[in-house]
Order: structure tokens, then sequence, then C-alpha cells
């Protein structure tokens, strides 16, 4: 229930019972000689004043922190909870998208114009509610995302780097998380898609389905012989050059 505001000199032009009558109907007791009207007028003012610093705590929100799962992805939290997700797809004029409860809310040019919508949207409370599952597992933090693709990759000997997940300077695809999910872009895939997995486990499996041509032993030479393996070492220990041109010999 609401209450009319009262300033200190509106309350000064008021009766003695009027004021009371206030003081009821807004649940405030005064302290001190309540034989003075003025006692009355600072208990109503000092009530009011409370309530108003009450209301405009309620509306501060929590500041908001972005969770980088790759360059490609992001997760907005306000505190512990999740509000959206951003991502990016192949469009060509607005490719970063606003994604809440796994539906596109909104699309703009920079990840920044996302961040801002947000932002804007949350603090009027136009902004739909995310969908709290209760039970996932504690929001994965960026580091710890990259640490878990990375520790797949090694698996393989595969090597990540910003945009993605190569394979003897071959690019597999992209993997990440986003919104409790994993997924996966293979390269060799013609629209990009992103197809979801249970596990980063299941993600670099995907991956590794893709056919790679494996580096030639011309190219061997080149790499540092810290970096090669025990296969790439025996494959040049069996190497023989190929002459450019051969001559012909007659009998």
């Amino acid at each position: 229930m609401t209450h009319p505001s009262y300033t200190q000199q509106a309350l000064s032009r008021f009766k003695f019972d009027r004021l009371k009558r206030i003081a009821t109907e807004v649940g405030v007791t005064p302290t001190g000689d309540k034989t003075q009207r003025q006692t009355w007028i600072n208990a109503i003012v000092a009530h009011q004043s409370a309530q108003l610093q009450k209301v405009n705590e309620q509306f501060v929100p929590e500041e908001l922190t972005t969770v980088e799962i790759s360059f490609y992805d992001h997760e907005i939290y306000c505190g512990n909870t999740l509000v959206a997700a951003i991502t990016y797809d192949d469009d060509l004029t607005q490719p970063w998208v606003v994604i809440i409860n796994n539906e596109e809310v909104h699309r703009a040019s920079t990840p920044m114009l996302c961040h801002r919508y947000i932002c804007t949207h949350l603090k009027d409370g136009s902004l739909p509610v995310q969908k709290q599952d209760a039970t996932d597992t504690p929001c994965i933090t960026g580091n710890e995302i990259m640490y878990q693709i990375a520790t797949e990759c090694e698996k393989y000997k595969w090597e990540l780097l910003d945009n993605g997940i190569y394979c003897n300077d071959e690019k597999l695809g992209e993997v990440g998380y986003t919104n409790g999910q994993w997924w996966v872009k293979r390269a060799s895939s013609e629209h990009q898609q992103k197809v979801f997995c249970n596990s980063v486990g299941d993600v670099v499996q995907v991956l590794a389905m893709v056919e790679v041509k494996p580096v030639s032993c011309e190219d061997l030479l080149d790499k540092p012989f810290d970096e090669m393996t025990s296969e790439e070492w025996e494959r040049l220990r069996e190497y023989e050059p190929v002459p450019e041109s051969r001559e012909l010999v007659t009998a």
C-alpha cells in the first residue's frame, strides 16, 4: 500500500489531529514529547526519508560482470545470476546476438551495443528473465573453460588458438560453452552451425572426426626439433628426398 508524501513545510500547516492521523496511516510512533506538533512532524519526515532510501536501494542493480567463454561467446551475470548471453553468427550487418533462454532477443553490430542493450532493459525491467535451473552446477569461469578445452586438445596434440583449434596448421573448428551447454562448429561445415554436446570431451570428439592431411616430410624439416613427436621423428628417419629431376640413363 502506498501513502502520500508530505514535505516538512506542508506538515507544519496541519493541525495536531491531522498529524496524528497521518502518523497512524504510515505506521509511525514518534519518540520524544508527543504533546508537541514538531515531534510528530519530525517522525513523519524521518519515516518518509527512510522509505525512500529503501526504494532507491531496491532498484539499484548489482554491477554486471562478463565471462568471456571465447572471443565469440560471452555470458553476462548480475552477481551469481546469469542474465543473458552474447554470441556471434555470420550475419553481415548485425552478427552479434543477445540470447536469453536460448532465444534471440536482440541483434547489434558490436558486442558493446549488445551489452548496452542488456544494461538498459535490465534497469527498466523490460529484459526477459533468464530461467535458472536449480540442478545446474555452479557457473564455470572463462579460465576454467579454456583449461578444459586445452586439456582435451592436448590428448590429440592439437593447437588451441584464439580463433579456433588447429591440427598441422589446418583449422578443425571452434568450441565453446554458452548457457550451460557445450557446442562445436566444424570448419568443414558448409553453414558453420553450432552442434550442441553434453561435455567438452564430446565436442572434441566431433572435431576428431575431421579428416586432416598429415604434415609432409618437407614441412617437418622446417619444424623445431623440440616440437616434433616420436611419430614425426620416425617418418623423417624413413624419408628419402626425391630429386627435382632425374637423368635418363640408356644402355
